[in-house]
């Protein structure tokens, strides 16, 4: 059963700053030079809790971590951030051009707080492997602020639109508008009625959850809230709420913020994530290509051909089954799978593992024919993953890298059947686009 809960939220006073100034994309896409103008724009961006600029003397007791949690209690004294008096949910709408073409959609869904479970209730599900860096990061962040001030992006499915009939059936003036860095309008509605949050929460309850961006929030959020959980007899923490009659989590650290999307709405969008392989020892052109054979049918493509040129290939390609372009020195090359090959050199994994492109080129290509070790490329010692294929193609022209393999994007469907059957994809595997806004709304633990 997935519990989704209503929630006092803390947000930026428009009193005294400017939505547009403090709200951040997520810190795992947040750029150093991205990182710098957040800091030039306010000194209430939320950047300087999320991602905060290191210092010369930092040390346990003055860090980016401590420093966070004393920004969050000085904006909270200020009346920087204030509190909702009431519990609410939030609409949540994102119109967007999709990168490359013409073509603007807008994505519907809802921001609440969401109960954390274990993989094995078969309730949440992941599709992609974790790595202890970043989660061990984001835990000092937890430990020290005890807030979460991003939303993990959750899929559910619900072909009648429950939730969207629910929530945006009424149009109204959003209480926040705003238009990030990459065009995006973001706008926000404060639903509070408790007949609409009773309705939306009893909708969900049979919804099987998908994290779609978050995972290493996810599991930070979950270890935190299994070692604050109430001993046996002890009484309950629930905050206190204005509305009785709405549900609460179990205790605080029992849920997270979260923005659930439908996946049988449109406004989902999935972008390539291109490989770009760097540092090897040797590499030859042709040599990888003899070898490559033994998988993939190679066809030499145009010298001339651009990235967008060699994207439209690529695509065309992928209507009938798995294919690469691999860029270097000497050459642009398509490559499309050989199913019979790849079946027997992917005979251990499921059948829908083997049809995944990123696995073909995980699995054969970069780990069979380039020598790249599984751990090395978790470590992404000798790879970069670049959403954009013009640098990732760049990069090879430079003297940056040595082969840049170009990619389809995963499907829907993919993600979907892989993440239900308990499995991973390889790590990158999927790029939604447009990202949550961090700042919109904050869930504090005390």
């Amino acid at each position: 059963m997935a519990r989704i809960y209503p929630f006092r939220a803390w947000r930026y006073n428009p009193a005294q700053v400017s939505l547009q100034n403090v709200v951040t994309q997520p810190y795992d896409k947040i750029t150093p030079s991205m990182q710098q103008s957040y800091y030039q724009r306010s000194p209430y961006n939320l950047v300087r809790i999320i991602l905060g600029l290191p210092e010369l003397f930092d040390n346990d007791e003055n860090n980016v971590y401590t420093r966070a949690a004393q920004e969050l209690n000085a904006w909270r004294a200020n009346d920087v951030l204030v509190q909702d008096k009431e519990p609410a949910v939030f609409a949540y709408s994102q119109q967007y051009r999709v990168p490359g073409t013409d073509q603007t959609l807008e994505r519907k869904g809802f921001i609440a707080l969401g109960e954390l479970c274990e993989y094995s209730q078969g309730v949440v599900y992941r599709h992609e492997q974790t790595l202890a860096k970043p989660k061990g990061d984001r835990l000092r962040l937890l430990q020290a602020t005890r807030a979460h001030f991003g939303q993990i992006f959750m899929l559910y499915s619900d072909p009648v639109h429950t939730a969207e009939k629910l929530l945006f059936s009424k149009p109204s003036a959003p209480h926040a508008e705003v238009v990030d860095e990459y065009g995006v309008i973001h706008r926000v509605w404060r639903v509070s009625d408790p007949a609409t949050l009773n309705m939306l929460l009893s909708a969900m309850q049979d919804k099987k959850l998908i994290i779609a961006d978050g995972h290493h929030r996810y599991e930070t959020a979950l270890n935190y809230s299994k070692e604050h959980a109430p001993k046996a007899g002890s009484a309950p923490r629930s905050h206190e709420s204005n509305t009785p009659s709405l549900p609460q989590p179990a205790y605080p650290e029992a849920a997270a913020m979260m923005t659930f999307v439908n996946m049988d709405s449109e406004g989902l969008t999935i972008l390539p994530t291109h490989r770009v392989v760097f540092g090897l020892n040797g590499f030859d052109t042709e040599k990888f290509l003899a070898q490559a054979k033994a998988f993939f049918a190679v066809q030499k493509l145009p010298e001339q051909a651009d990235a967008a040129e060699l994207q439209q290939a690529l695509t065309k390609a992928g209507a009938n089954g798995s294919a690469f372009i691999a860029v270097t020195r000497t050459g642009k090359y398509l490559l499309q799978s050989t199913p019979a090959a790849i079946h027997a050199a992917l005979d251990n994994l499921a059948e829908r593992q083997r049809k995944l492109d990123v696995v073909q080129l995980h699995k054969i290509i970069l780990e069979k024919l380039l020598g790249i070790s599984e751990q090395a490329i978790l470590d992404q010692t000798h790879l970069r993953y670049l959403r954009d294929a013009g640098e990732a193609v760049q990069q090879v022209a430079e003297g940056q890298a040595d082969v840049t393999f170009l990619m389809n994007p995963a499907t829907l469907d993919q993600l979907r059947e892989v993440a239900f059957a308990g499995d991973v994809m390889p790590q990158k595997s999927t790029d939604f686009f447009t990202k949550l806004l961090s700042g919109l709304a904050i869930y504090a633990l005390d």
